[in-house]
């Protein structure tokens, strides 16, 4: 069964070109992992700072090994204290 994840990053105004630079640097990575379907980023048209990954998994299992991954824990460490608020949902979809 796939795994849909939503990740919502909303940066803190000053720093919105560097989280959004990060993000950039996370997706050609992630999309050539395994069980990866799909890994998209969004900015929000009215609130740039905003950003939401939609991605999907071909298992939750393959998922967690991609949030133990290096290009991750680099991510958090150039935009610590750059981030205002995380939210992470994982989803089933159902039609």
């Amino acid at each position: 069964m796939t795994l849909t994840i939503i990740a919502n990053i909303v940066a803190k105004d000053d720093h919105i070109e560097l989280v959004k630079t990060e993000l950039v640097k996370l997706i050609n990575t992630t999309r050539a992992e395994e069980g990866c379907i799909n890994y998209d980023l969004h900015q929000d048209n009215e609130n740039p700072t905003h950003f939401t990954f939609y991605e999907n998994w071909s298992s939750r299992e393959l998922w967690q090994t991609h949030m133990a991954n290096n290009h991750l824990a680099d991510y958090m460490a150039a935009t610590e204290g750059c981030v205002a608020s995380f939210t992470l949902n994982e989803m089933t979809k159902i039609s």
